[in-house]
């Protein structure tokens, strides 16, 4: 069978750790062999980020608005112990923020569904994919720790110097205080992936904030949803005969532990953080959940939603087996893959993507898995496989499919 040919580049951001040594497996052994490989590559490994002042990451990231599709790998964000580890120059700052922020995108990260892999909370039947807002929040917040008795004020000046005050707090004693932000321009951002990507997926949105209690942060959050709803897109959503709702967000997580599943849950940033983590836990882990940073200009950028799996590498830099799941960062390969075919038209490209997830899907359903399924799965009859075997074991299967 000839190659399965591309018209347009993928945008690739290779990776760290372990999770770029199955980078490399899973190009040779499940992609090269059937699809003629376009990509503008890009080595986002700590070293080569460090060697460019991170410049590799924003040009990147701005590659993939150019081109309108990117697969990443897992990076690291440095700490300070991988400062000194990898003698860096800079704590650089996370490429998935820098991109997220460049991209103007919203994070959508989706369980993957295996039989005999059930979910813990018993009553989920379909997957519940976790929109995640992807700025601003806490993870762009200042913070300041109170020495003493005294006033925490917030203040803004315009630009004619002007000032706003408003009292946060008349401390008695030593405490904390944390400013942080949003922009009307983002949030709006947010909202238009969300609509967009639950008419392009054909499922119901909720969005859920505390608005009762944050009566300006949250509430404008609340706003814009709804009014970006009812001018542009109510008619879209009956015509497509699925809902939008709003909600608490204690009350949406009262809602989603007795729901069947098969919706979007929109979070804030943080929320979104943590839920996604609630989420892809009850349904199996990390490495069964695909994760796509959508833009409102309609670009995607598709990666795992875990990170690089620091102490398989370790112990494979020893020489020792590792039994490592590729399978999150495969769908984040067969994911690009499928929206290049969607936006070149090429059939075979969606179709091949299509039966790579198949059958990766099909081998864990007969038996054959890495150590963390083989944990939590109820198939009796297994086959635990090492981090190559279970490539080995996809290709196998995908073969039989293709031939």
């Amino acid at each position: 069978m000839s190659l399965i040919e591309m018209k347009t580049p993928i945008v690739e951001m290779d990776g760290d750790e372990m999770t770029r040594i199955m980078w490399k497996m899973i190009k040779d052994k499940l992609i090269n062999p059937y699809v003629n490989l376009k990509t503008e590559y890009y080595d986002l490994g700590l070293e080569n980020r460090n060697r460019t002042d991170d410049k590799v990451t924003v040009e990147s990231a701005n590659a993939t608005k150019k081109y309108g599709v990117a697969v990443k790998c897992a990076t690291i964000t440095p700490n300070a112990d991988r400062v000194k580890e990898y003698k860096l120059k800079d704590m650089w700052k996370s490429p998935n923020g820098t991109i997220r922020a460049i991209l103007d995108g919203t994070v959508f990260r989706t369980p993957i569904i295996v039989k005999g892999i059930e979910p813990v909370v018993k009553c989920w039947k379909k997957p519940i994919t976790i929109a995640r807002h992807a700025y601003g929040d806490v993870y762009k917040a200042v913070d300041m720790k109170i020495p003493e008795a005294g006033k925490a004020e917030i203040v803004f000046t315009d630009k004619n110097g002007n000032e706003t005050r408003q009292l946060i707090h008349n401390f008695e004693c030593e405490g904390i205080i944390q400013g942080q932000h949003n922009l009307n321009s983002s949030i709006i951002s947010f909202a238009k992936s969300c609509f967009n990507y639950a008419l392009d997926t054909k499922q119901d949105l909720w969005f859920a904030s505390k608005d009762t209690i944050s009566k300006k942060y949250d509430h404008t959050f609340k706003d814009i949803f709804a009014e970006l709803y009812e001018n542009e897109y109510k008619e879209k959503f009956k015509n497509a005969n699925i809902e939008y709702f709003y909600t608490l967000i204690d009350d949406a997580v009262a809602r989603i532990m007795k729901s069947q599943g098969g919706f979007i849950w929109a979070c804030k940033n943080y929320d979104g953080d943590v839920f996604s983590d609630m989420v892809s836990s009850a349904f199996g882990s990390l490495a069964m959940m695909t994760s796509v940073l959508v833009s409102p200009l309609g670009v995607y950028e598709y990666e795992a939603a875990h990170g690089t799996v620091q102490r398989h590498y370790y112990k494979h830099l020893k020489g020792e087996e590792t039994s490592t799941n590729s399978v999150a960062t495969i769908f984040a390969w067969t994911g690009a893959l499928r929206k290049r075919g969607e936006l070149d038209k090429i059939d075979e490209l969606i179709k091949f993507a299509n039966e790579l997830e198949n059958a990766v899907i099909t081998t864990i359903e007969n038996g054959k898995m890495t150590k963390d399924l083989a944990a939590i799965t109820d198939i009796k009859s297994l086959v635990v496989l090492n981090t190559s075997d279970f490539i080995d074991a996809i290709n196998d299967t995908l073969k039989n499919v293709r031939w």
